[in-house]
């Protein structure tokens, strides 16, 4: 009888030791943060579910690229539907999202500059905390080097061995330890070397990564170069939505001429080249592939409850609309990100945040989440709580400022209204709800002058607070000037004989 009681002891203790010792292995929460490059919100299942067919359809009914794992993240965690790149330009919305710093502070204002030495950043900060913190892909905050591999100055983030300065690399070849990369025009894919393309490549070094960290809190951010340009894809994406049919959307060829002066300039679009539409789909299908294999290993491995994944991009791509291509407008498509998160042990599933936040909110709030320490300073507010909270739905008017390089434009954004100063033109103001398109000016309309008020009162005080070089450049008529010379304002309209704006020829 006694044996037979030691021997379940013994059993008993085999069973639950090793579960102990996971938990306490496990007792800080995981970390990965994907995050892409120019990505198009309505490119996911998650976010056209929840717009009207009009808005979710823009290039045609049915024109759509299925996101299931995306999808999976979002319905198993939470959706933001109000984030916004705090600049909407590559290097300074990545500076400001692992710093939680406006672009002003982190001295890197628009690409090809170098992000400020002593900053601290959300790596930082897990690494003093004993987390095993990594960075694959593309980083795009070290200059000009190109491609520049393994930057010296990683704020934080110990393993660099396969990171990128900058360029949007199709085809990533490894050989005794040295990376060499490839633009589209010089990469050719064949069934044997598939996994060279380059979100198939970072994605299995992420994986190698997390296998080697799997035992101890870990936190790693793999950044894409896709879907951004050059608009190129391998098979079999690369065929994948040749039966799809893209129309010019509604505001392509809306308002051209009495749009905002802002809104012209580079990357103009006339037409859809279909090629490249049905590629920027391809390439979202492969990441979306992609994201899947980084969900099965969190399943494979019982990592899934305690791990925070986050899906994001550094801004959007307006892919036709309001006549342009690209990024750095103020407009939805070009200025609001996809922000999507999953945290089993904290955010209930299916919550949707209408809310507006910038990338200067990420830092506070992710550090917030994992119960970490912080960074001091940071411009952008803790909303972890907005994450954790019992509302299944999270809405506020706050409102967030956003910039662009060399004072361009600035802006207020709520959940429903936009306001819009440029030195190009007079204010703009946008009602998101009457007007999701973004064609009518709301500014001179009495019904909105307090709106009108609210809005500019409070743009001036966060740019006067972040100190927004513009608050200078715009005090006058005469620096006002200044300012349209030195962006050369005849490259975004030009005036006709009768007073009109017409886009340049």
């Amino acid at each position: 009888m006694i044996n037979n009681i030691i021997k379940l002891c013994v059993l008993f203790s085999l069973i639950t030791v090793p579960k102990l010792r996971a938990q306490k292995k496990n007792e800080k929460p995981n970390l990965i943060v994907i995050h892409t490059d120019e990505h198009n919100f309505r490119t996911l299942g998650c976010y056209r579910d929840l717009m009207t067919k009009e808005q979710a359809f823009v290039w045609g009914e049915g024109i759509e690229v299925k996101t299931p794992h995306l999808d999976r993240i979002a319905n198993e965690g939470a959706i933001c539907t109000k984030y916004y790149a705090a600049n909407p330009v590559c290097a300074p919305s990545r500076a400001s999202f692992i710093t939680g710093l406006y672009p002003v502070a982190t001295d890197v204002t628009k690409n090809g500059l170098i992000l400020k030495d002593g900053l601290d950043t959300f790596a930082s900060v897990l690494k003093n905390e004993g987390y095993a913190t990594s960075y694959v892909g593309k980083w795009h905050l070290a200059g000009v080097d190109t491609p520049g591999f393994r930057p010296k100055n990683m704020f934080g983030f110990d393993d660099n061995r396969y990171t990128i300065n900058q360029g949007h690399w199709k085809q990533i070849i490894e050989k005794n330890g040295e990376l060499t990369v490839y633009k589209s025009g010089k990469s050719k894919f064949n069934e044997d070397n598939l996994e060279t393309f380059a979100t198939d490549f970072l994605i299995s070094k992420s994986l190698q990564i997390l296998k080697k960290d799997k035992d101890k809190p870990f936190c790693l951010m793999v950044s894409l170069p896709d879907p951004h340009g050059p608009n190129t894809v391998r098979p079999p994406y690369d065929t994948m939505y040749e039966h799809l049919e893209f129309k010019d959307p509604k505001t392509m060829n809306t308002g051209k001429e009495n749009g905002p002066g802002w809104s012209f300039g580079k990357n103009q679009a006339e037409k859809l080249v279909q090629k490249e539409m049905q590629n920027i789909f391809g390439m979202v299908k492969c990441i979306d592939d992609n994201v899947g294999r980084i969900l099965k290993f969190l399943d494979d491995e019982n990592l899934a409850e305690n791990t925070i994944i986050v899906f994001t991009s550094d801004h959007g791509d307006l892919m036709g609309e309001h006549h342009k291509h690209n990024k750095s407008s103020p407009y939805e498509a070009s200025a609001k990100i996809p922000f999507i998160i999953r945290y089993p042990k904290e955010i209930k599933a299916g919550k949707v945040i209408n809310t507006a936040y910038t990338t200067t909110d990420f830092v506070p709030t992710i550090l917030g989440l994992m119960k970490a320490g912080s960074v001091k300073n940071v411009h952008g507010k803790d909303t972890s709580f907005d994450f954790i909270g019992k509302r299944k739905t999270v809405s506020n008017d706050r409102i967030v400022y956003l910039t662009t390089a060399l004072s361009s434009w600035t802006s207020a954004v709520s959940n429903r209204y936009k306001y819009v100063l440029s030195p190009f033109d007079q204010p703009w103001l946008f009602d998101l709800k009457k007007d999701p398109d973004e064609l009518i000016n709301f500014y001179n309309d009495p019904k909105y002058s307090a709106v009108v008020k609210k809005f500019d009162r409070e743009l001036n005080d966060q740019m006067k607070k972040y100190k927004d070089p513009a608050i200078e450049a715009w005090k006058d008529e005469t620096a006002r000037n200044a300012t349209m010379k030195k962006i050369r304002i005849d490259e975004y309209r030009q005036i006709d004989k009768d007073g009109n704006k017409v886009l340049k020829k």
